[in-house]
């Protein structure tokens, strides 16, 4: 299914200059990332400050997300979940009949057993009627899987795929791709995108295809193609910008390019997010226009 393959450009959430949700820059955002290759989106992510909007603004970005990817005829993936279970099924039951997929995080800083994270899952694909795709990131939830839990987690009827971010390409990464489970396995730390798509993962989750999709798209069709040198010529040319963007925390510098090529009016985040040193917007910047021509376009 094209809902797990390829890029899905994970939206950041522009704000007007008094604080509200900018709906024109969001919606001309969404369209940007579609037309120039990027196969989905994902709203109400990390990289959206879902966290930091209301259940009336996250609302209104599910409705402007929703009415673009129907008009390209792409998928839409929703950001969802907590640490608590309750809480989880209530927003993912809210969000669902937006969505074509969920992705639901491991449950953070509680560390609750493995066999726990199993049945949180499975609760939550118990009560939606949309797949859902857990999103393991242990290096912020403080919660670690190992890879034969993560090859149960897969073995739910209700789970699609994985967002998989180790930070690594460690030993649990390597297990998971190697096991074949014949669920998809999307790469979501940007800088590993090359590596992980080259051990068999399906595609990737990327804040900064939001910036350059042309580029993303470019590399996942080499990836499609089995042409590893293009692949790892456009890697070693994305590097750059994934660390660049990521000098500060997310998505602030993002923001800040964004607003600069003009995709989004203006580059706000909220608190406790601050506003990124401008010469980490700069760099970023560089690091974009050093890009093959390809992954200018549209901009």
């Amino acid at each position: 299914m094209r809902l797990m393959h390829g890029i899905h450009a994970s939206l950041v959430t522009p704000f007007t200059p008094s604080g509200e949700v900018d709906t024109a820059s969001l919606e001309r955002l969404a369209v940007h990332c579609l037309r120039n290759g990027a196969d989905g989106l994902v709203a109400l992510g990390t990289t959206g400050e879902a966290a930091m909007l209301s259940p009336a603004e996250q609302h209104t970005v599910l409705e402007v997300c929703r009415a673009v990817s129907i008009e390209h005829g792409t998928p839409l993936i929703a950001g969802a979940g907590t640490m608590c279970t309750a809480e989880s099924i209530r927003q993912a039951r809210e969000r669902a009949p937006l969505a074509d997929a969920l992705l639901v995080v491991v449950p953070y800083y509680l560390r609750p057993s493995d066999e726990a994270v199993l049945d949180h899952f499975a609760a939550i694909g118990n009560a939606v009627d949309v797949p859902i795709l857990p999103y393991n990131i242990p290096y912020r939830t403080g919660k670690h899987l190992a890879a034969d839990t993560l090859v149960r987690l897969l073995s739910l009827g209700s789970v699609a795929g994985m967002k998989h971010c180790a930070g690594a390409i460690d030993r649990d990464t390597l297990a998971l791709l190697a096991t074949g489970t014949g669920k998809a396995v999307l790469a979501g730390d940007d800088a590993y995108v090359f590596p992980m798509l080259q051990l068999g993962a399906a595609g990737a989750v990327a804040a900064s295809a939001c910036l350059a999709p042309a580029a993303w798209a470019a590399r996942a069709a080499a990836a499609g193609d089995g042409d590893a040198v293009r692949g790892l010529e456009l890697h070693n040319a994305l590097f750059p910008l994934a660390e660049a963007l990521y000098s500060e925390p997310a998505p602030a510098v993002l923001k800040g390019c964004l607003a600069e090529v003009g995709v989004i009016d203006e580059p706000a985040v909220r608190a406790p997010l601050l506003a990124p040193d401008p010469g980490s917007v700069s760099t970023a910047l560089a690091a974009f226009h050093a890009l093959p021509a390809l992954a200018l376009e549209g901009v």
